[in-house]
C-alpha cells in the first residue's frame, strides 16, 4: 500500500505541473501569486447601505421590534489561494478558474455578496511571513476603503487546522480572528495546528516527505506552482518552544499541538481574539468515535476566548444529535463496528456486506464469507486516520451507498460525527469543580468555509462548482486511486500500523464532493456598523447563524428587570420561576437576477462574470415566507455518566407561522423549568419555506419504497453543468439564551 501511495504522489505532482504548463500556454502566467492583489478602490454609496438599513428597520416595525440593534450579515470563514487546498482547486486538473488572492476575497464580500463584515481565514500552516505580511497589507487596504461610515468591515484572522490520527489526538479546526488592523494588535505570525506527536505534518507527510521535495526540482521557473508553494512553506524552520512569543525570531512558524496550547500562545499574544470552532461532525478529516467531551477542561477550553460556534458552513450542518456511532470504543480502547440503527448504516458495516456479497459470488462457504465479513468490519474501525475505505480492495465510490450518513438530517456534514454536534456540546455538563471546565456556552453562527475567496456565496443558490468546493471532488478523484489498486477481492486487509495517507482529499473525495453547499452566514445585533461593535456582539454571543439567506431573527428572554424588559440571545441569565420568550422572525428577500448599480459601476463587465458569474446580491421587495419556529430546550449533564440523548429536545415546542404577512412573531414560556435545579438552555430555528438548493439531497437515493436505498445518484457523478438542485427548507438558528434557577433564599 505505500507503493501505491508514494505512485499515487508521483502522478498528481506531475500531474499538477503539466496541468500548469497547459494553464500557463492557454492563460498567460499566473504572476506573482504571493501578491496579495489590491482591492477595487471604491466603496458600496453610503445612499444604498442606507436604502437596505432603512428595509431592515421597516420590517423590524411590522414585527413590534422598537428601537432595535441593526443586524449585520458577514462570514467569517473565507480561504485565498494563500490554503494549499484552496491552491489546488486553482488547477485546471480540478477545474480550476486560476488564483484567488485575498483581494477577490474583499471585492466579493463588498460587490457580489454585499456583505457588512468578512475575514479572511486561510490555514496558519500554508502562511509563510511574507504571506502573511501581504494578507495583512491587503486586508488593511480593503478595510480602509469603508472610511468611517463602514460598507464593508474587514477582519484579519487564521484557521487554526488541526487534524488527530485517532479520537484521543483529533481536536479539529477553529478560525482565530482577530479585532484590531493597528501594528501592535496583530501576532508577528499566525499559529499553525502542530501534528500529535507521532503523526506526519501536513506537508512533510514521513516517507514520503522528501519525494515531495525532491519532485521540487522539477518545478517551473518563476516559483509560482503547487510545488514552489510547498517549498516555501516547508523552508520555514519551526519555531523554538518554551520561548516567550514576541521574543521569536521574525521568520519561523508558530505552533501548538492542542486548544490549550493556542490559547496559551494567543494569551501570550494578548491581542484582543475570538477563537471557532469549525467542522465538528465532518467525517473528512475526524475520526469516527471522536468525542468533544475531551475539551471540556480548563486547559482546552477558553470560556473567554471561545465564545461561538459555526453550527452550518459550506461543508454542511453541524447541529442535530443522533445517538448511533460509526464505531463503538470500550473502556480499554478497542474498536468495534455497530450494528444498523433506524436511518444509520455505519460504514464499517456496509464494508462488511461489500466482502460477503464478493465472497458468496465465489462460491465459497458461507461459514468462510461470515469470517470475513467480520473480518472487514474490524480491519475497517481499526485503521486510523479514517482510511477505513482504503482497507476493501477496489472500493469505488458507489458501493457505500448512504452508509455513514446522517440521512434525517438538515443538509448534513459528510460521515457527520454526532459526538462534535452543537447539540451535543451544549449539552455537555461536568460535576461542580474548581479545578474543570463545567460545561460548554456557545453562540451560533453560519459561514461559508469558501476556498476560492468568495466571502458569502450562499445569496443565490448558483455556481455549484464555482460558489461551493464541489470540486474538491476532482482533486482526488478515486478513479486515479482505484486504477493502481488490486482488483476488487473477496478478503479485506488491514491498514498497515502508521501508514500514510497521501492526502485528506483520497478519503472518499467523491462522495464527500456531493456535501458542498453554498454556505451560511454569521449575523449580529449591534449597534453600529462598527468594527468594535461588530465584535463585541460575537463576544456577547449576540449572534446568529444562517444557511445562507438574510433571515432576520430576534429571540428573547423577557423580563420586567432586563434592560429595556429583555434579555437577547446569547444572555445568560439567572432567574426564579417559569421564564417567557418572544420570537420574531422575517424571511429573506427574493432575489432578482444579475447584480445592481452599486456592483456594474465599480467594477468592468468582464470582472462581474469572472468574479460574481454575472449574479450578486440582488433584493427585490419581497420576502419569502416563514412557515414555522421550532424550539429546542437542551438541559446539561450533571455528571459525566449521563446519557445525553433525553437531555436534548429537538423539537421541544414547534409552532406554525401565518402563510400571510410580513414574518412571524411568537411567544411562549417553560413552567418545569427549576423544578430540578438543572441550567437549561434554549434556542430557536426560523424556517423557510422549501426553495431549489445546491447539493440538497447529496447521493440521490433511489429509494426501494420501504425506506431502504436502493442505488444512488450522487452529485459528483452529475455533469459540470448540473446543479444537483433539490427542495431545502432555508433557515436561522439563534444563540441559546442559557438560563440557571435562582436559589431560594429564605
Amino acid at each position: 500500500m505505500r507503493s501505491i501511495g508514494i505512485l499515487l504522489v508521483i502522478l498528481l505532482t506531475l500531474g499538477s505541473i503539466a496541468s500548469y504548463v497547459l494553464f500557463q500556454a492557454s492563460q498567460g502566467a499566473y504572476g506573482d501569486l504571493v501578491v496579495a492583489g489590491t482591492p477595487t478602490p471604491e466603496r458600496i454609496p453610503v445612499a444604498a447601505i442606507d436604502t437596505l438599513d432603512s428595509s431592515q428597520l421597516e420590517t423590524a416595525h411590522s414585527l413590534n421590534v422598537f428601537e432595535p440593534k441593526q443586524i449585520l450579515f458577514g462570514d467569517l470563514h473565507v480561504h485565498s489561494s494563500f490554503s494549499v487546498d484552496a491552491f489546488q482547486l486553482t488547477l485546471p486538473s480540478a477545474g480550476g478558474e486560476g488564483i484567488h488572492p485575498v483581494a477577490d476575497a474583499c471585492d466579493f464580500a463588498r460587490y457580489c455578496a454585499n456583505l457588512d463584515f468578512w475575514s479572511i481565514n486561510d490555514h496558519a500552516a500554508s502562511l509563510t511571513p511574507r504571506r502573511w505580511q501581504e494578507t495583512i497589507d491587503t486586508v488593511r487596504r480593503c478595510d480602509a476603503l469603508g472610511g468611517d461610515d463602514p460598507d464593508l468591515v474587514s477582519f484579519l484572522g487564521w484557521e487554526w487546522t488541526q487534524m488527530g490520527s485517532t479520537p484521543d489526538n483529533h481536536y479539529g479546526h477553529k478560525n482565530v480572528v482577530l479585532r484590531d488592523l493597528e501594528d501592535g494588535s496583530i501576532p508577528t505570525r499566525p499559529i499553525a495546528a502542530a501534528p500529535p506527536k507521532g503523526v506526519p505534518s501536513t506537508f512533510d507527510t514521513g516517507a514520503n516527505g522528501p519525494l515531495v521535495r525532491g519532485l521540487a526540482a522539477f518545478a517551473l521557473p518563476g516559483g509560482h506552482d503547487m510545488m514552489a508553494q510547498l517549498n516555501e512553506i516547508q523552508g520555514v524552520g519551526r519555531c523554538p518552544e518554551g520561548v516567550p512569543v514576541r521574543e521569536l525570531p521574525i521568520d519561523c512558524a508558530e505552533a501548538a499541538a492542542t486548544p490549550g496550547e493556542l490559547f496559551a500562545k494567543l494569551d501570550d499574544w494578548d491581542v484582543a481574539s475570538t477563537v471557532i470552532p469549525h467542522g465538528t461532525v465532518w467525517g473528512m478529516y475526524t475520526p469516527a468515535g471522536s468525542d468533544w467531551a475531551k475539551q471540556l477542561t480548563q486547559r482546552d477550553h477558553d470560556p473567554n476566548r471561545q465564545r461561538i460556534l459555526e453550527v452550518y458552513s459550506g461543508h454542511g450542518n453541524a447541529e442535530e444529535y443522533r445517538p448511533w456511532r460509526a464505531v463503538a470504543i470500550a473502556e480499554d480502547g478497542s474498536r468495534s463496528c455497530p450494528d444498523p440503527s433506524y436511518g444509520y448504516t455505519p460504514s464499517c458495516w456496509k464494508a462488511g456486506e461489500i466482502i460477503r456479497e464478493r465472497c458468496l459470488a465465489e462460491d465459497l462457504p458461507t461459514s468462510d464469507c461470515d469470517q470475513r465479513t467480520t473480518e472487514a468490519r474490524q480491519y475497517f474501525v481499526d485503521a486510523d486516520r479514517n482510511a477505513g475505505p482504503w482497507t476493501v480492495p477496489g472500493l469505488r465510490p458507489h458501493d457505500l451507498g448512504e452508509a455513514g450518513q446522517c440521512v434525517d438530517c438538515f443538509q448534513p456534514a459528510f460521515n457527520f460525527r454526532p459526538l462534535g454536534s452543537a447539540q451535543y456540546i451544549l449539552a455537555l455538563g461536568r460535576p461542580r469543580a474548581p479545578e474543570g471546565a463545567q460545561r460548554f456556552r456557545f453562540g451560533l453562527i453560519g459561514s461559508s468555509d469558501n476556498h476560492t475567496a468568495r466571502a458569502g456565496t450562499g445569496y443565490k443558490e448558483i455556481g455549484r462548482r464555482e460558489f461551493t468546493d464541489a470540486r474538491m471532488a476532482e482533486v482526488g478523484r478515486s478513479d486515479l486511486v482505484t486504477r493502481f489498486a488490486r482488483d476488487s477481492q473477496s478478503r479485506a486487509e488491514a491498514f498497515p500500523v502508521g501508514e500514510n495517507i497521501p492526502s485528506v482529499a483520497f478519503l472518499e473525495a467523491e462522495r464527500s464532493g456531493s456535501f458542498f453547499l453554498s454556505g451560511g452566514l454569521a449575523a449580529v445585533h449591534a449597534q453600529t456598523r462598527g468594527r468594535v461593535e461588530i465584535f463585541d456582539a460575537l463576544v456577547r454571543r449576540e449572534t446568529y447563524g444562517t444557511s445562507g439567506p438574510r433571515i432576520l431573527l430576534w429571540f428573547d428572554l423577557l423580563d420586567p428587570n432586563a434592560p429595556n424588559g429583555k434579555w437577547p440571545m446569547g444572555s445568560e441569565v439567572e432567574i426564579a420561576g417559569a421564564p417567557t420568550f418572544r420570537v420574531r422572525a422575517a424571511g429573506s428577500f427574493e432575489q432578482k437576477p444579475g447584480c445592481p448599480n452599486t456592483t456594474s459601476s465599480a467594477l468592468t463587465a468582464e470582472r462581474v462574470e469572472e468574479l460574481c458569474l454575472g449574479e450578486c446580491y440582488f433584493p427585490s421587495d419581497t420576502r419569502r415566507p416563514i412557515t414555522r419556529i421550532e424550539v429546542i430546550r437542551i438541559r446539561p449533564q450533571i455528571d459525566a455518566n449521563e446519557d445525553v440523548t433525553p437531555l436534548i429536545e429537538d423539537s421541544w415546542k414547534t409552532f406554525s407561522c401565518p402563510a400571510q404577512g410580513e414574518g412571524c412573531e411568537i411567544t411562549f414560556s417553560d413552567p418545569e423549568f427549576g423544578r430540578d435545579g438543572r441550567t437549561t438552555s434554549y434556542y430557536v430555528r426560523a424556517i423557510e419555506a422549501p426553495t431549489p438548493a445546491l447539493n440538497a439531497d447529496p447521493l440521490g437515493c433511489q429509494s426501494d419504497g420501504s425506506g431502504g436505498c436502493t442505488s444512488i445518484d450522487p452529485c459528483f457523478d452529475r455533469p459540470g453543468s448540473d446543479e444537483c438542485q433539490a427542495p431545502s427548507e432555508q433557515r436561522a438558528w439563534s444563540s441559546p439564551i442559557f438560563l440557571d434557577p435562582k436559589p431560594n433564599v429564605s
